[in-house]
């Protein structure tokens, strides 16, 4: 990336998780910094201009309500994973289904042709109920390993700037997975030109 494209993303990016995690209030806490506790079951999508790091970043994040069918062949998340340039995954601290439901949307995503490397970040949500606490700190930083992700523990509800950062964390990964598609479309075009000059100068020798 050169000029001024070089400091400009689209990035899309779906919030996934099971039911009163607090998706949405994560989701409006990042694009309004206030923080909305009641929400019903409802699927959104936002739109969202951002200066990040002095790159201008274009935001569109589909906050999407949770289903429990993961067979790709019928659920609706695949047009969200096909669409997705990286994903939110978020959990509650205060429930051990929430926690495993995301083991369960990893594999989900990493399943779909090309997904197996998407950026992706981990987030356990309600950190100020930490005295109902069911899922550890280390848990959440263990699952994040095995895929090679960020992983974050925030209260939506006490802290806008944690929240923050977990976009700022996934930006970045997506920064670098689009610049390394880029750089890799880059050398093939060039190896691509290279071989035709070479088949070129081929047959001008017969």
């Amino acid at each position: 990336m050169t000029g001024l494209n070089a400091l400009k993303l689209d990035a899309n990016v779906v919030v996934l998780g099971t039911d009163r995690v607090g998706k949405s209030a994560l989701t409006v806490r990042f694009l309004s910094r206030r923080f909305i506790g009641e929400y019903g079951n409802i699927e959104s999508i936002y739109s969202h201009n951002v200066v990040m790091d002095g790159r201008d970043i274009h935001f569109n994040i589909w906050d999407s309500p949770y289903c429990q069918d993961l067979s790709m062949e019928t659920s609706p998340y695949e047009k969200k994973v096909q669409w997705a340039n990286g994903f939110v995954l978020v959990y509650s601290i205060c429930d051990r289904a929430s926690f495993n439901s995301v083991t369960k949307l990893i594999q989900f995503i990493k399943d779909f042709p090309g997904m197996d490397k998407v950026p992706m970040v981990i987030v356990g949500n309600k950190r100020d109920l930490n005295h109902r606490r069911t899922v550890l700190s280390e848990e959440g930083r263990m699952l994040a390993l095995t895929i090679d992700c960020k992983f974050y523990e925030v209260s939506a509800a006490e802290n806008y700037h944690s929240v923050l950062m977990v976009f700022h964390g996934l930006i970045d990964r997506i920064w670098e997975s689009k610049s390394a598609i880029k750089k890799q479309a880059g050398i093939k075009g060039i190896v691509k030109s290279m071989s035709a000059v070479f088949a070129r100068r081929r047959t001008d020798l017969l």
